[in-house]
């Protein structure tokens, strides 16, 4: 029977840890460099059994704040814990846990992509050949490579690389897994490969995944959460169906289509909704046959649930026609946080 070195648990052992509420907690975890301030206070929570994108710009922090989970560098102040150990202090047990992919894997070319998973495999395992063999075979059929495991890599290509690379970080079977911009390079294709593999191991091995990524198309497919990093200051973190009802700062938007009996009816109903203290924005737009849109930002959802549509339909000669929270695309979202300074966690 092959068992982990260190007195590790056998593979799949880890499963069900804890009880803890999250997998990663930070609070006010900062990095400074000199007089730079590459991460700057974070707060962070990252649930078990979740694909966390982590957003943000290059130059953000990202990395820097991964490096500081995995004990490659150390916090300039604050404190953080991956499955309630201490990242600092107990960051052997940390990594005991954990599967990392850097943003660029290096690779031995002449090696095949057997011979480098078997080589890894004995950092962490030990015991009969067959079963580190049957290991290896199981991380070369999760990401789609059983038929070039014997293929040299020096002749992979980029998608094969990176899948090469999810392969190794997961050979000691993690609870978590940690990876820098998994799909930077990849064509859509590559891309679309290494997001499927991700969504497997959290689906069919309950594996928590906390990626960075500046590829937002990617985040909206898989994420369940999502954090947007600037210049090394949070800016949001949400579920993401909860972020894309929402703008900057905290904003919940809604969509109004609308009727007026005339000009200075539909005036009287602007006047209303603009004069309410949790209304920070009216825009609105024309459509057919003299229908209104208006586009309502509102800073506190429980008042604007409760009476932006009464306030409307409290004007006479007005019909509402539709009504509901204005859906964005993550691009916009992103892009709305990052130009208004963002508002933290939402």
């Amino acid at each position: 029977m092959m068992t982990p070195k260190d007195d590790r648990p056998a593979l799949g052992a880890y499963r069900g840890g804890g009880g803890a509420p999250a997998v990663i907690e930070t609070r006010g975890l900062t990095k400074t460099y000199g007089h730079v301030a590459a991460l700057k206070a974070l707060d962070l929570s990252v649930s078990k059994s979740s694909i966390f994108g982590f957003l943000g710009p290059n130059g953000a922090g990202k990395t820097t704040a991964m490096k500081l989970l995995l004990g490659l560098a150390r916090p300039t102040s604050g404190s953080g814990s991956v499955f309630g150990n201490d990242i600092v202090s107990e960051n052997f047990q940390i990594r005991r846990r954990v599967g990392y992919l850097a943003q660029d894997p290096r690779y031995y070319g002449h090696m095949t992509a057997r011979e480098t998973l078997r080589f890894v495999a004995r950092f962490f395992y030990s015991g009969p050949e067959s079963a580190i063999e049957r290991r290896v075979d199981e991380s070369l059929s999760l990401v789609g490579l059983s038929d070039r495991a014997d293929r040299r890599i020096g002749g992979f290509s980029g998608g094969e690389r990176q899948r090469l690379g999810l392969a190794q970080a997961q050979i000691n079977d993690p609870e978590l897994l940690i990876l820098d911009e998994p799909a930077a390079s990849l064509d859509p294709m590559g891309r679309r490969d290494v997001l499927e593999i991700m969504a497997r191991l959290r689906d069919e091995q309950n594996t928590t995944i906390f990626y960075s990524t500046h590829i937002l198309d990617d985040v909206q497919r898989v994420s369940d959460s999502v954090a947007i990093l600037d210049r090394g200051r949070l800016l949001a973190q949400a579920p993401i169906d909860e972020l894309l009802t929402i703008g900057g700062a905290g904003v919940a938007i809604y969509e109004l289509d609308l009727r007026g009996e005339s000009g200075a009816v539909l005036e009287q109903a602007r006047t209303r909704v603009r004069s309410q203290g949790w209304v920070s924005s009216l825009d609105e737009s024309s459509g057919p046959g003299g229908e209104r849109r208006w586009i309502v930002g509102t800073t506190d959802r429980s008042a604007a649930e409760e009476n932006l549509l009464r306030l409307v339909l409290g004007t006479r000669g007005v019909k509402v026609t539709g009504f509901g929270r204005k859906r964005q695309s993550l691009e916009e979202a992103f892009f709305d946080l990052i130009e208004k300074g963002g508002g933290g966690e939402i």
